[in-house]
């Protein structure tokens, strides 16, 4: 039984040009996952999934603009656009993203009051999602992440990989980032100094 699995992050139509939260060149990801998906034997999604009026967006604050970073009870939090509301095209998997295969579809940033970039934990850094149960009880060791963004929900799902005992690779042809104020290039460089593999 295969130990690896794909786990492929946010692959979403607000996510892609377009969208609410567009990356620049988002959906150049695509096809480089869908090239991907058969050589794993275990393929797992996660997606963004916020009530409307969730904490993180911007509206949900008066007088403030997207991108302006607050402090919310848990730590500091960056205000989006509103994007991938639950039930919305927009919060939808990009129409050509062959994700059938996938074994499990990970939803995070469901609760109202609490953003969540990554796969494993909610921005507390500690309501976990499941997904390192998860993991664990399929015997999986080694997670090779892709999708949207590099610098804010894959990297994070990266680091948390690592944290929680897995090895953590990165393929960046499988990624877009977002690059607010450096964000690229901090977090490139916070994954490959937690052991995260960057390819």
């Amino acid at each position: 039984m295969s130990r690896n699995a794909l786990l492929v992050i946010d692959v979403q139509n607000d996510f892609c040009p377009g969208g609410a939260l567009a990356v620049d060149d988002g959906d150049a990801v695509v096809p480089v996952i869908n090239g991907l998906v058969g050589q794993y034997e275990h393929v797992i999604l996660t997606q963004d999934w916020h009530p409307a009026g969730h904490s993180s967006f911007a509206s949900s604050h008066p007088g403030r603009a997207p991108f302006e970073d607050i402090e919310m009870p848990y730590g500091p939090q960056r205000l989006w656009p509103d994007h991938c509301v639950q039930g919305t095209t927009g919060a939808a998997f990009h129409p050509d993203l062959e994700w059938t295969k996938a074994e499990l579809v990970i939803r995070k940033g469901f609760r109202t009051d609490i953003d969540s970039y990554s796969a494993f934990f909610e921005n507390d850094h500690e309501t976990p999602t499941g997904l390192t149960g998860y993991l664990r009880e399929r015997g999986i060791t080694d997670l090779t992440l892709v999708g949207l963004a590099t610098d804010f929900c894959v990297a994070f799902s990266a680091l948390d990989a690592v944290k929680q005992g897995f090895k953590a690779e990165v393929l960046l042809e499988g990624c877009r980032g977002i690059d607010i104020a450096g964000s690229m290039d901090d977090m490139l460089g916070r994954m490959r100094d937690t052991g995260v593999v960057l390819k």
